[in-house]
């Protein structure tokens, strides 16, 4: 302790009156009803921090990140025909942005959502950090009430009862002795009282965990929610771009050299050269797709990704309920046994 705080201690134990009933029963309840308050609003806290909301969004986003079927624009999908590559790709390609483009508007106000809901988790961690030092505070408090009391005991049982017990010996007067039972009494009852604030210290010990593990399950949901907004939906979009723009110049060149072929087959080509032109189309229609696989798997991926953000966000919604099951089992229990103990007395 500081110098500040130990006098504060002496103070705090020079004024306790232990033959005042009243200012027993008061003493620390002012450190007691803060901790008792300070831990309903963490429990508060804790069921007000069901992110089922988010993961709904992000579900959502799962979908409709799937809507977009890249295997459309496949040459190698089933029912891909040269006709739909020279013929029927343009308006194939034309429905699948007018697709892309309905889908990204849902996306956006899914990304709206994000971002308010990532600012609300943002404004619970620097709440929780309030709660964190205000929760050393009230256990400094604490503290400070345990110690003047124990130092108060320290001087009732070593110099004031063994006092009353001396004089009630040698005056065997009965007023004397009603004295020493008087105070026996009295130093019981602030001796539980003591014992009630070592209870409250323990609560505000646990306490700050218990906020921390709060605090790093939002901490993660902000982070996942940044990386599907800055990262995961950017890539996508890109890939969507990258994509349709490869399968125009795939078209193009197609189209490019079957013109030219038919051109040089109207003016010198006999049936061997149309043979071979043939051939060449042939095989260039099945050149160049590679890039079309890459694509894929960068969209199985991104989905794998959305996949496991979201079961993050329910694995910590999981954490968060057996907390809260958890610290509800604690006060009840806490509040059993100070009901035990004040029946007792």
């Amino acid at each position: 302790m500081t110098p500040e705080e130990r006098q504060k201690v002496l103070d705090i134990a020079a004024q306790i009156n232990i033959s005042d009933s009243q200012n027993i029963i008061s003493y620390g309840n002012l450190a007691q009803s803060d901790i008792s308050k300070f831990s309903d609003a963490m429990l508060d806290q804790i069921r007000a921090k069901d992110s089922g909301e988010v993961g709904d969004v992000l579900t959502d986003l799962l979908i409709k990140v799937q809507d977009v079927n890249i295997d459309s624009l496949d040459p190698k999908q089933k029912g891909f025909s040269l006709s739909k590559m020279f013929g029927g790709f343009r308006k194939e390609t034309q429905k699948f942005i007018a697709r892309y483009d309905k889908i990204s508007i849902q996306i956006e106000k899914i990304i709206d959502q994000l971002d308010r809901a990532k600012l609300q988790l943002i404004r619970d961690i620097t709440a929780l950090d309030t709660m964190y030092e205000k929760n050393l505070e009230y256990l400094k408090q604490l503290d400070i009430y345990i110690m003047a009391g124990s130092l108060k005991l320290k001087d009732l049982n070593d110099k004031v009862l063994p006092e009353l017990k001396e004089k009630a010996a040698r005056t065997g007067d009965a007023v004397d002795a009603q004295k020493v039972k008087d105070m026996a009494e009295l130093i019981s009852r602030f001796e539980k009282k003591i014992h009630d604030l070592k209870l409250s210290r323990m609560i505000a010990i646990q306490s700050a965990p218990q906020i921390r593990l709060i605090q790093n399950n939002d901490q993660t949901l902000v982070e996942k929610i940044q990386s599907s907004i800055m990262n995961t939906i950017p890539l996508w979009k890109n890939q969507i771009a990258i994509a349709i723009t490869m399968l125009r110049q795939q078209s193009a060149l197609k189209l490019q050299r079957d013109v030219t072929n038919a051109t040089n087959n109207l003016l010198a080509r006999n049936s061997e050269m149309l043979k071979t032109s043939s051939i060449d189309i042939a095989r260039e229609n099945e050149r160049g797709i590679v890039d079309i696989e890459t694509l894929k798997k960068v969209n199985e991926d991104l989905i794998i990704t959305l996949e496991e953000t979201l079961k993050i966000q329910q694995d910590g919604r999981a954490r968060r309920a057996q907390v809260e099951a958890e610290l509800k089992t604690m006060e009840d229990d806490l509040k059993r046994k100070l009901l035990e103990m004040k029946d007792r007395v």
